[in-house]
């Protein structure tokens, strides 16, 4: 026997997709169950964007500590003795801050009447699926689906995660930095993590089978980076394959095709994410795929009707903030409000040292789209509130039409730039021209001066540059 649950809307994942549109469908008043077998918050929440920010700021406090104890302090400080890590104690720090804002989202879900079961889901068509806790089984019929099923770390045939080959899940849970640490992949998860444990005391090497770091970004945001991975020791193999893992560490194969051993206590595979789209009955659902993908139009509609999909399961770009977009999104559109899924730009940020942000197009992209563009760049070296930081690396630019100064993006490489996305992508949502940007007065002194100075520059009349 079984208990048999019915429902309106129904989310499967409790990842930053899954769970705002539940809390969403909850606020809107849709009867709402969610079914998570991974922990609310999902792998950002979990395993991904919060507790590797958590790890990179303790890396980067330990680093400033050891480097003012080696007689290399800045800005007159100077430590007697060099700090100790206790890195136990630094994981158990990450998991309070995880906990507590899973307990948040609970509560979250809570007030919003939506019924949280833990478990994982099993489809046996569209709107059926069984779910098995408690040693019972519980049966649930929807009318409305939210697929939000995320991604998990992608691995490479020759090169599967077990033993001392890690995802980044396992990076993030380590009982202690490793001694010799092999990063396979240059992209923005590996160089964080990478990075990271450099700080922290590990010998670093990345392998890249590409020329060069950050193939998703353009090469001059990625220079700042190449030069902070070079003042930390990362020790850094460009067109190399990662080809087998052995007693000693990492067999790599170069570009001249001569085979050497990586010496490495842990092997640490960040070549992408796929889409969890298997374990849960999918082919039960009469949903059609696009590629690895979950196929759905503008209004996150799946090809079955009353099934919907949003995050990472739908396609690129893998970012925890455009499934929470499309979790609000979807839950209105169940609720009969007229939306569609069609933002002009979503910010992409990379929190490696310096951090990165990308927002709409650059100037190639623009002009492959057929717009006669122009780029200005002003850079943190002249930005007062960058150089009282100690952080003057880096810049922003700005890509515009020539013709009438429509703002087509925007890309920052320094010190805390994260926190400008906001700002970068609201001018573009905003149809903002440089004039509108060159006309709001920025505080000083701050970091966002960076971008009027920038619009200034592409205007003809910068002030500090």
């Amino acid at each position: 026997m079984s208990d048999v649950i019915t429902t309106n809307v129904l989310v499967i994942g409790g990842g930053p997709g899954g769970y705002v549109a539940a809390l969403r469908a909850g606020q809107l008043g849709l009867e709402t169950v969610i079914v998570d077998a991974d922990g609310l918050g999902g792998a950002c929440l979990n395993r991904g964007c919060i507790p590797s920010k958590a790890l990179i700021h303790a890396a980067e406090t330990y680093a400033s500590m050891t480097r003012a104890a080696s007689g290399a302090g800045s800005m007159g400080i100077r430590l007697s003795a060099s700090p100790t890590l206790d890195f136990p104690e630094t994981i158990r720090w990450k998991d309070g801050i995880v906990r507590r804002l899973s307990t948040g989202v609970g509560a979250l879900l809570k007030r919003a009447r939506v019924r949280h079961i833990a478990g994982r889901a099993v489809f046996s068509d569209a709107k059926t699926c069984t779910v098995e806790q408690d040693g019972k089984t519980l049966t649930l019929r929807a009318q409305n689906v939210i697929l939000a099923t995320g991604a998990r770390p992608a691995e490479l045939k020759h090169l599967p995660f077990g033993g001392d080959v890690i995802s980044s899940t396992e990076a993030l849970s380590l009982d202690r930095p490793p001694e010799r640490l092999v990063v396979v992949g240059a992209g923005y998860i590996g160089l964080e993590l990478g990075q990271a444990f450099a700080k922290l005391g590990s010998q670093v090497t990345i392998v890249e089978a590409q020329d060069r770091i950050l193939p998703g970004f353009d090469a001059e945001l990625a220079q700042p980076v190449l030069k902070a991975l070079t003042r930390d020791g990362i020790a850094l193999h460009l067109n190399a394959k990662a080809m087998a893992a052995t007693e000693q560490g990492l067999e790599i194969e170069t570009a001249d095709g001569a085979r050497q051993v990586l010496p490495a206590d842990k092997i640490l595979v960040t070549v992408g994410r796929r889409p969890v789209t298997e374990g849960f009955g999918l082919e039960t659902m009469g949903v059609d795929l696009s590629g690895p993908f979950i196929s759905v139009d503008t209004r996150l509609r799946t090809s079955m009707r009353g099934v919907y999909a949003i995050g990472d399961v739908t396609g690129e770009p893998m970012l925890a903030h455009r499934a929470s977009a499309q979790g609000e999104l979807v839950a209105e559109v169940i609720a009969g409000k007229n939306r569609a899924f069609d933002p002009v730009a979503i910010p992409a940020v990379c929190f490696t040292d310096p951090e990165i942000v990308s927002v709409g197009l650059t100037l190639s992209e623009a002009e492959d789209k057929g717009y006669a563009a122009q780029v200005a760049l002003f850079p943190f070296q002249a930005n007062g509130r960058a150089l009282t930081l100690g952080e003057s690396d880096g810049f922003v630019r700005i890509v515009s039409a020539r013709d009438d100064g429509r703002v087509l993006g925007v890309q920052a490489v320094g010190a805390h730039v994260s926190e400008l996305s906001g700002e970068f992508t609201l001018a573009l949502e905003m149809g903002a021209v440089l004039e509108d940007l060159a006309g709001v007065i920025h505080a000083h002194p701050t970091l966002g001066e960076a971008f009027l100075e920038s619009a200034l520059k592409a205007l003809g009349h910068p002030l500090h540059a």
